[in-house]
């Protein structure tokens, strides 16, 4: 079978796996945790960096440190692994989920912009200007754009409804490690960033996370509420309720290995988008997501929309080439049906109907990517 999204293990995770082994420095303390953190705030363009175990916690720290709270909306996609919904549950917050654009599948931010003009009065809180729900009431504190797939949306657009509406720019990159637009990269737009380094990812650290932002209390905050809010190196005092969402150093010490390798890695992917998009062009009635000009994409994961999915599917899989449906819009999930759903034609539903993802690890070889789309071509043929 080959493999969806497998991690690609080449550098010297083996010599800095042992090191930490042979030093006894396996838990959270360590210098690779630190070194990781760093690795991937300089990558990205950012000033600070914070380890965590997963994206999900990272997106959880970022929005109490915004100042999410259970009298608040976020605003998220209707398109999105479900961690970016949970995420915002556990802050008590209710989602606005905003329909996705049917071409390159971001949050559709015209959709957003419309609604909120509609939707939204301002008030003058202590001071402080804040966007408010009409029906609801509710403050809207936040904007948590997902860059599905490593994709990236109008982030000049984006940026302009957040200050006009004085949100908070959390960014979900945890898929777009290595993506830009315009030449800046995601997660460097807003208030923070968050990336994961799930098993799946362009490069893993099994589990694991990293949170940037460019502001240093909010830093130093961050780290203090991932290790328990504690404030003596010594006694256990604690000044606030933390949380044990620290990265171990041993998995620390995986990610300086693949961030050694990232560029590799990063070439990887591009070179099978490239091969994908070159070789399946045409077939069927395949279509690709739209890559905007302004994007250098880190090309993450192959997903392409066809009405034959559900068939494609089971051939690929029955034939020893692993592929996956894409997620379930969140408005059809049990535990956001309630919340506010804005679309006009539900692209989303669309999309989760018609797209696929296939094998795009970044040590695919040339002989499996041959055989993926070989595999592909002969479905279609039997139509």
């Amino acid at each position: 079978m080959i493999p969806l999204s497998v991690p690609f293990l080449n550098g010297k995770e083996w010599e800095y796996v042992k090191d930490c082994l042979d030093t006894g420095w396996i838990s959270s303390a360590g210098s690779y945790v630190n070194q990781f953190e760093q690795q991937v705030a300089v990558y990205a363009g950012a000033k600070y960096g914070i380890a965590c175990m997963n994206g999900t916690v990272g997106l959880h720290i970022a929005q109490i440190l915004s100042g999410v709270t259970s009298d608040d909306h976020v605003i998220a996609p209707n398109i999105t692994f479900i961690a970016t919904l949970n995420a915002i549950k556990y802050t008590g917050a209710s989602p606005i989920l905003i329909d996705v654009d049917p071409q390159n599948w971001q949050m559709d931010l015209n959709l957003l912009d419309k609604y909120l003009k509609e939707n939204v009065v301002r008030k003058n809180i202590n001071g402080e200007i804040n966007a408010f729900h009409k029906v609801t009431n509710k403050r809207i504190k936040a904007i948590m754009p997902v860059h599905v797939l490593g994709n990236i949306g109008d982030m000049n657009y984006l940026q302009e409804i957040a200050d006009l509406y004085h949100l908070d720019i959390i960014e979900d990159s945890t898929e777009a490690l290595g993506s830009l637009f315009q030449g800046k990269h995601a997660g460097s737009f807003g208030k923070f960033g968050v990336f994961s380094f799930n098993g799946n990812k362009i490069i893993s650290t099994g589990g694991g996370g990293v949170i940037v932002t460019n502001d240093e209390e909010l830093a130093k905050k961050a780290k203090h509420l991932t290790t328990q809010a504690k404030v003596s190196t010594m006694e256990y005092i604690h000044d606030e309720i933390g949380y044990n969402y620290r990265l171990v150093n041993v998995l620390a010490a995986i990610g300086v290995a693949q961030m050694e390798e990232f560029p590799l890695l990063l070439d990887n992917k591009k070179r099978m988008d490239q091969y994908y998009r070159s070789n399946l062009e045409g077939v069927g009635d395949i279509e690709f997501q739209f890559v905007s000009s302004d994007v250098d994409a880190n090309c993450w994961l192959f997903t392409f929309k066809t009405r034959h999915m559900k068939g494609l599917l089971e051939y690929l899989n029955g034939n020893g080439v692993q592929s996956r449906p894409f997620w379930v819009p969140m408005n059809q999930l049990e535990m956001f049906k309630n919340d506010i759903y804005i679309t006009k034609l539900n692209n989303s539903n669309n999309i989760y109907k018609t797209c696929i993802s296939i094998p795009s690890s970044a040590g695919i070889t040339q002989a499996e990517m041959e055989t993926v789309v070989k595999t592909i071509k002969a479905f279609y043929a039997l139509l």
